[in-house]
């Protein structure tokens, strides 16, 4: 019998299906020859110190560092889990071979190794190696497997990567959380997460630090048109005003106008890094959403597989473009123009040398219904397919140099002469002015011109978003725009692809960082615990992206795992000796992140509805379905299907917060708002649902003033009479003293 292991049992039932191994039994299915079964993740996990020594179990300084002559793996302590290792167990043993059908990955790998050796199956393995769900790839897969030594470089590195961040975690969070924690505090730190904290920590603590410098920029308007000077900025206020005051005095003359033709390429293909900074800019998406709807877009077949690190597809794909096009039929009106004519094949998007395990992320050309998020998503990944295919942008690059009183300036502007692969996009709101044409100007024209000399200050970086934090992960914090430099500086970065957005969560889950708005800033407690940290190593950036480069060459058989392992150790035995010398200056505690926290606002805490967020809350209308947010609205997860419930955000004219809709979908009503547009009218009131689940307006309830009218006699001087205004009633002693007055 061939039994195969998947990492999921919804992986497990594709293959099953493809197999026809039909017949379901308690965790794997049967038939035609194969037992098809599954883990839910890691079944096995490497052992605790407990499970090394008993008195390892302590937290004391004494027991540092836990060194471990050779490293062992548990089945872990669940009893669903082992349960299922049971399964697989008692399957392996009957089996003529075993297939491993884990995700075509590091972790997919390592995940299936740690279960075929703890089950001790000593026979024959085989590896299936493929990068979509769909029904072809799995045949194809099937035709195609490898024996399972291909991939042991592949295992070492994860068992390295594995050790690695046992070694340093477990060790440095008892070192420190023992040495410096305050009451009940542990103080998590991590090969990953430390540097990627104490980036945070440096850039805020740049931005708290920084001191404006004044400069002064001397520009001039010449036919609507802002020129600068050509030399820059000055420092020094004098130098710029001396040739600013000859400017006024002469005309603006056009010296030269150039315009060089270029080209455009359109974007990259998605890796999972630019997919997560895309989603997280354009649709606010966290990195871990991003990473969570790709895999649910790869398990409902329709991309590929998503945990990938390059921006190239292999040459032997090439074939399969048309096919997959052909299939995009939601997109025919992009593809026809691809399809009729000899499809394009450019070294930028095709290149296997920069391809390894997996390829970029692209369509399958299988189409399905998916819920709003996931189709935003999806959307992006089949525009950007369909745009390598395109021809590229011409664009002609105009500079033009004018003078005044011997000084230059100049100005720039872009003209699209074919857009290409643009039309692609079209649909999508750009932000840029870059494409605003110039007038055209002659050289030897004169005129008028609007001289201007501003002073300036120079401004600080910004704060981290998702998306540049991820970038700066990407390339070990340094500052990188240029997407081939940033190709090449892959190997050095901190993290994988697929485990960045954990790391991230994990920072937040530790309470060291916190959102505002877009922005990602860290709390005291972050702050305090990279204070204490005096070891650079442990925070630098550098030495992380060095070591992620030791794993991928552990991985292409460059060095061995024992070599990596050994540093580690080392490492940690430096690290150890050096902290329990320090002397303890304060006792960390996250306690100093509740600062704000009042005690009338944790009474308020008590009263709050239940529903604090509206994603993921029951959609009022129908029940069933959750609330998901869109680009305009908040929409039921069955909309399209059973249920047409939406909120959207602006209503009447007017920007609804998130906070207002939660109020209405718990207590029936938002609050009285102000600021509507009703029928051309700016009104007060608030905002109900009617039978529908439809928004309906109620203007706010104003009784007494209902009951004034033109004509009455005036409540408050008694002598004169009601006017009616255009906006409100007013007395007629208005001119007198009387200042009553009611707005409509």
């Amino acid at each position: 019998m061939k039994v195969c292991i998947a990492e999921k049992p919804s992986v497990a039932r594709e293959i099953a299906s493809v197999l026809g191994a039909t017949t379901k039994h308690d965790g794997y299915y049967e038939g035609n020859g194969y037992a098809v079964t599954y883990t839910f993740g890691h079944l096995c996990t490497l052992y605790e110190p407990v499970d090394y020594k008993p008195y390892w179990k302590s937290w004391d300084l004494n027991n540092l560092p836990m060194l471990p002559e050779k490293f062992e793996v548990k089945v872990s302590n669940n009893d669903g889990i082992k349960k299922q290792f049971r399964i697989v167990k008692s399957l392996f043993d009957r089996a003529d071979v075993v297939i491993n059908c884990g995700d075509a990955g590091q972790e997919g790998e390592l995940i299936q190794r740690w279960v075929i050796n703890k089950a001790n199956y000593k026979g024959k393995v085989e590896r299936l190696w493929i990068s979509s769900l769909t029904t072809e790839a799995i045949k194809e897969g099937f035709k195609n497997l490898k024996p399972s030594e291909d991939y042991d470089n592949l295992y070492y590195a994860g068992f390295s990567r594995s050790i690695g961040d046992w070694l340093l975690g477990i060790n440095a969070t008892r070192l420190y959380t023992v040495k410096h924690g305050g009451y009940k505090q542990v103080l998590s730190v991590g090969r990953v997460q430390t540097p990627t904290l104490a980036m945070l920590v440096n850039r805020f603590k740049e931005i708290e630090n920084f001191v404006p410098q004044p400069y002064w920029e001397l520009q001039t308007l010449y036919r609507d048109i802002l020129f600068s000077y050509e030399e820059g900025r000055f420092l020094k206020m004098e130098d710029g005003e001396i040739l600013a005051n000859k400017v006024k005095e002469d005309e603006f003359e056009i010296v030269s106008t150039t315009k060089k033709k270029g080209t455009e390429y359109a974007p990259k293909l998605f890796d999972l890094t630019g997919l997560q900074v895309y989603c997280n800019t354009k649709f606010g998406f966290s990195a871990d959403d991003t990473l969570k709807i790709a895999q649910k877009l790869y398990e409902k077949k329709v991309v590929t597989y998503p945990r990938v690190d390059t921006t190239f597809l292999p040459n032997d794909v090439y074939p399969k473009v048309q096919g997959i096009l052909s299939k995009l039929t939601d997109y025919s009106a992009l593809t026809a123009p691809v399809l009729n004519k000899k499809i394009k094949k450019s070294s930028r998007v095709f290149n296997d040398k920069k391809v390894t395990d997996h390829h970029a992320i692209i369509p399958t050309g299988m189409q399905t219904h998916l819920q709003y998020n996931e189709q935003q998503v999806y959307d992006i990944i089949v525009k950007r397919f369909i745009a390598v295919f395109y021809d590229d942008c011409k664009v002609s690059n105009t500079t033009v140099i004018g003078k005044a009183a011997e000084v230059n300036f100049k100005t720039t502007g872009k003209e699209i002469l074919s857009k290409g692969w643009r039309v692609v996009f079209e649909t999508e709101k750009s932000n840029k002015k870059e494409d605003a044409l110039l007038p055209t100007f002659v050289k030897g024209e004169k005129g008028p011109h609007e001289p201007s000399f501003l002073e300036k200050q120079t401004k600080p970086p910004n704060q981290f978003t998702e998306a540049t934090l991820l970038r700066a992960m990407e390339t070990a914090g340094k500052q990188v725009d240029d997407d081939e430099l940033r190709d090449l500086m892959k190997e050095n970065g901190i993290g994988r692809p697929s485990t960045r957005a954990n790391i991230i969560e994990t920072l937040f889950r530790r309470k060291y960082i916190k959102r505002n708005k877009k922005q990602i800033l860290p709390t005291i407690t972050g702050i305090q615990l990279i204070d204490t940290i005096k070891n650079e190593l442990l925070k630098s950036a550098e030495l992380t992206g060095t070591w992620e480069k030791q794993l991928k060459d552990i991985e292409k058989g460059k060095i061995s795992a024992s070599a990596f392992i050994k540093g580690m150790k080392r490492m940690v035995d430096a690290l150890v000796y050096e902290v329990r010398s320090e002397q303890v200056q304060t006792r960390i505690s996250a306690v100093n992140n509740k600062t704000v926290t009042t005690s009338k606002s944790k009474t308020k805490s008590k009263t709050k509805p239940k529903t604090e967020t509206l994603v993921g809350s029951s959609c009022p209308k129908c029940k069933s379905g959750a609330l998901l947010k869109g680009k305009s609205a908040y929409g039921c997860s069955h909309y399209g299907k059973t249920c047409d419930f939406t909120l959207p955000f602006n209503f009447g004219d007017k920007k609804i917060s998130e906070k207002q809709f939660i109020r209405l979908i718990t207590k029936g009503s938002t609050v009285n708002l102000k600021g509507f547009k009703i029928d051309g009218q700016t009104q007060e009131g608030l905002i109900r649902f009617d039978e529908a689940f439809k928004l309906k307006f109620e203007p706010k309830q104003t009784a007494k003033k209902a009951a004034i009218k033109a004509g009455d006699v005036c409540p408050k001087c008694k002598t004169g009479t009601v006017l009616k205004g255009k906006t409100a009633f007013g007395c007629s002693n208005y001119k007198t003293g009387c200042d009553f007055r009611i707005n409509f």
